[in-house]
């Protein structure tokens, strides 16, 4: 089965997963600009009332594991960052489906990785270590999720999680983020330096190296039907796969890419002389390449309507409340 590298119009998978990305970078800095609008409303900086825009909740990863503890235990909804836990079981459902897609199309922060990797391949000073040092600085992300796992899930008695669901501090957290950003003190700047720093001079730094985040979507990525597969008869080893992978996986000495780092972006495939040497397979069946990023965010938006519908996206607090901690704590 004769499946072409390019969507029609020749929108190549480099400039398909750029343009997803580059929506929801957008919708993500809105986001925040709405969101700083509201916080100036409720720490009293102005009376111009501007509604809190739910989808900052995707910011608090941590609150939506204590959530989903929660939710698991006792079977209720958060209803102070309901849209923090809806996304966060988004991620993991895509992940799933179309291995780390939420990773390579709609996370914005994978496209400033993106972009560190650009700088620092046209510098010439973008790598790749060596295969053991590369396991080892993997482990410290999965080192940091089963930190996290470990007070949330083992910790945490069930009174110490309502007691900081319910505290408001919670209630705040998105602020404190956004103030931490705003605001920075000159350790978070230097840290910030050096992530720019080491994200040019090693290849996806941040997201290979230390999302937490990114390893727990990695591991579910791992039950995906959906993988990239190639074909031993059609390679020529040239290594432009490898070269071009983002993640730094040996593509073209591996059969199937089911590499909890493997971000469907399809850039191997668009470098690929060989025009049917890799293939996104759905079982043992050949699929088009874009089907990965656009079954990602085609489940995402569904699963975000479903959870609109169903009530798990805007919080039910009155805004009043938030205007009371807020000029309180923040």
């Amino acid at each position: 089965m004769k499946l072409s590298h390019h969507l029609p119009g020749s929108i190549t998978p480099v400039r398909f997963q750029r343009t997803i990305q580059s929506i929801f970078l957008l919708y993500s800095i809105w986001i925040g600009w709405r969101f700083y609008q509201f916080t100036l409303w409720a720490s009293g900086q102005t009376d111009i009332y501007t509604p809190r825009p739910d989808s900052v909740e995707a910011f608090l990863p941590i609150s939506a594991l204590i959530s989903l503890r929660d939710l698991i235990q006792t079977h209720h909804w958060d209803v102070i960052h309901p849209a923090g836990l809806s996304f966060f079981l988004i991620a993991i459902t895509i992940s799933f489906f179309f291995r780390k897609a939420f990773c390579g199309y709609i996370c914005p922060v994978g496209l400033i990785s993106g972009w560190l990797n650009w700088i620092g391949s046209k510098l010439h000073l973008s790598k790749v270590p060596p295969r053991w040092i590369d396991y080892l600085l993997q482990l410290v992300k999965y080192s940091i999720l089963a930190f996290f796992i470990w007070i949330v899930v083992f910790r945490m008695s069930l009174a110490n999680i309502h007691s900081l669901m319910r505290s408001p501090f919670n209630l705040v957290a998105d602020g404190k983020m956004l103030q931490f950003f705003l605001h920075p003190s000159t350790t978070t700047l230097l840290v910030l330096v050096g992530l720019f720093v080491l994200g040019i001079g090693l290849r996806s730094f941040w997201c290979r190296y230390l999302c937490p985040y990114g390893a727990l979507l990695g591991l579910f990525s791992k039950f995906s039907p959906v993988y990239i597969n190639r074909e031993e008869k059609q390679c020529i080893h040239c290594g432009k796969c490898r070269l071009a992978c983002p993640a730094g996986i040996d593509v073209d000495v591996r059969e199937k890419m089911i590499s909890t780092e493997c971000l469907g972006c399809m850039r191997c495939r668009a470098v690929c002389p060989q025009e049917e040497c890799l293939t996104v397979r759905l079982g043992d069946s050949p699929i088009r390449w874009w089907y990965l990023g656009a079954g990602a965010v085609i489940m995402f938006m569904l699963l975000w309507l479903i959870a609109f519908a169903l009530g798990g996206w805007e919080s039910t607090l009155p805004k009043d409340m938030f205007r009371i901690f807020y000029q309180k704590i923040m």
